[in-house]
């Protein structure tokens, strides 16, 4: 397993481990909490489990090592090697929003919505999350923490509007939160941050107390799963607030306009494209790409139109 520029060293005794979901770099990143606890954050995709192998044993963990794996939300791009990684690593426990801990013990249903939405495409860009022993999973509710060793924590804080099973998770030590894709993704090449608003649970009002409450933690510095670690914490907070609500309003006035899917998806991503460096013109149009698969203009609207019509 060629695992060249996978692990990048963040200080802290935490490692950035580029996950290579679906072949890409640079689109999804795992972190490895190198504790006396050693804790995995977001292991990625059943795809990305042997290059999340390869890379803890770069790092010294062995099978019997890692006493953690936590996941922020149980999406495919974030959970879906849970559990692979849980039988590579048997002494692990696996953490888990309550809301989302009978998908990972039986995730016969989350997969079947997951093959409605993207059909063969699910096999290459995620892979099959495989159930994981029920007794192996801890659940956390509004707050929950993960003893990483020598009286270093990590603290769970429910953070919905992306997903209803997202946490936060803030190291105790450094001062770091584990955003997940309650701030949106972050683009490192171009400094962008960008709304993550899939259906079926995305909630405005819900995703903005979310920003809030990740804003009243202090966190030092924000670590996105998409994609890298962020220092400028108040400002790339504002961003991500303000880039929900510019979505939003830009997909209500489509849905005033009686548009379908398809064309209100031309008229956001025509209104919002002047918005972002990596849509502008002279661009790097693969790199838009890569992000497309990832965070896709159309799920991010369908997830928006959704929150508008629900009861109407």
């Amino acid at each position: 397993m060629d695992i060249t520029n996978t692990i990048t060293p963040l200080g802290g005794d935490v490692y950035e481990i580029d996950t290579r979901m679906a072949g890409y770099s640079g689109i999804t990143a795992g972190y490895l909490i190198m504790s006396d606890r050693p804790c995995l954050v977001e292991p990625g995709t059943s795809g990305s489990a042997p290059v999340v192998q390869a890379a803890l044993r770069e790092l010294g963990v062995g099978p019997d090592d890692l006493a953690s794996v936590v996941v922020t939300h149980i999406h495919l791009d974030h959970a879906g090697g849970v559990g692979d990684i849980a039988r590579m690593y048997p002494r692990a426990e696996v953490v888990v929003h309550e809301k989302g801990a009978r998908h990972l013990a039986d995730p016969s249903r989350l997969m079947r919505s997951a093959r409605m939405v993207y059909g063969d495409a699910l096999d290459t860009l995620f892979g099959e999350l495989k159930p994981t022993d029920a007794a192996r999973i801890r659940s956390v509710e509004d707050t929950g923490t993960v003893d990483l060793g020598g009286g270093r924590r990590l603290e769970s804080h429910y953070s919905p509007g992306h997903a209803k099973h997202h946490v936060g998770l803030m190291d105790s030590q450094t001062g770091d939160l584990y955003v997940g894709d309650a701030a949106g993704i972050y683009i490192p090449e171009t400094a962008d941050v960008k709304p993550a608003t899939p259906p079926p649970d995305f909630d405005l009002g819900t995703a903005l107390a979310s920003i809030g409450k990740f804003r009243s933690l202090g966190p030092q510095r924000l670590l996105f799963a998409h994609y890298g670690p962020v220092t400028d914490v108040d400002d790339t907070l504002g961003r991500s607030a303000e880039e929900l609500r510019v979505w939003v309003d830009a997909v209500s006035d489509a849905n005033d306009q009686g548009l379908d899917l398809d064309h209100a998806v031309a008229m956001v991503v025509d209104r919002t494209r002047d918005r972002y460096a990596i849509t502008a013109e002279g661009a790097d149009p693969a790199l838009a790409a890569k992000y497309e698969v990832l965070n896709s203009a159309e799920s991010n609207v369908a997830g928006i139109m959704h929150a508008l019509n629900k009861g109407t």
